[in-house]
């Protein structure tokens, strides 16, 4: 765990989170950023979701869960059209599936810390970063944050419900 004067983050995995209210906590969290983040159909398909995943942080202040990071590696279990994007043109490379900040704890460095404690891990894996953010319906400040981060466009994509863009950061040797 790490800490951050009001907050901390931690690396959490699904199993202990089954017996909690952490749990609920999480995917309410997810529900609330609906459309900046995908919507999860159940908490049994985040247990599934988390599961899958090759490494998640929360972000706490004292015991409230006010924010998470879900990442995946390449060749994982995961149906997502946008990680198969990145399946299909990367041969190693570390996904943010989602990233939620609880509306009022934005804009205070917390996604920065996130970001740069994922950033250390592709570089310990020798991995690009990689992430999707919505064009449309348009996530502006996700979209700043990433290009302010250092991550390129490399694709789009449209589908029925919404649009995106392709961002990745190459790691630094």
């Amino acid at each position: 765990m790490k800490n951050f004067g009001a907050y901390s983050i931690q690396e959490f995995c699904s199993s202990g989170f089954f017996d909690s209210q952490s749990l609920k906590a999480i995917y309410a969290l997810n529900q609330t950023n609906v459309p900046e983040v995908g919507f999860l159909d159940s908490i049994e398909y985040l247990k599934e979701l988390l599961e899958k995943s090759y490494i998640n942080f929360c972000v706490k202040n004292n015991e409230e869960i006010i924010g998470l990071i879900v990442c995946f590696i390449e060749d994982a279990d995961y149906s997502s059209k946008n990680y198969k994007f990145f399946s299909d043109n990367e041969n190693n490379f570390l996904y943010i599936d989602r990233v939620v900040i609880k509306e009022e704890y934005r804009r205070k460095g917390i996604a920065n810390h996130l970001y740069s404690l994922i950033e250390k891990l592709a570089n310990d894996l020798g991995s690009p970063l990689c992430c999707e953010v919505n064009t449309f319906p348009e996530n502006k400040p996700s979209i700043e944050f990433h290009k302010k981060f250092g991550f390129i466009d490399i694709g789009k994509n449209d589908f029925e419900e919404n649009s995106v863009v392709y961002y990745k950061k190459s790691i630094t040797p």
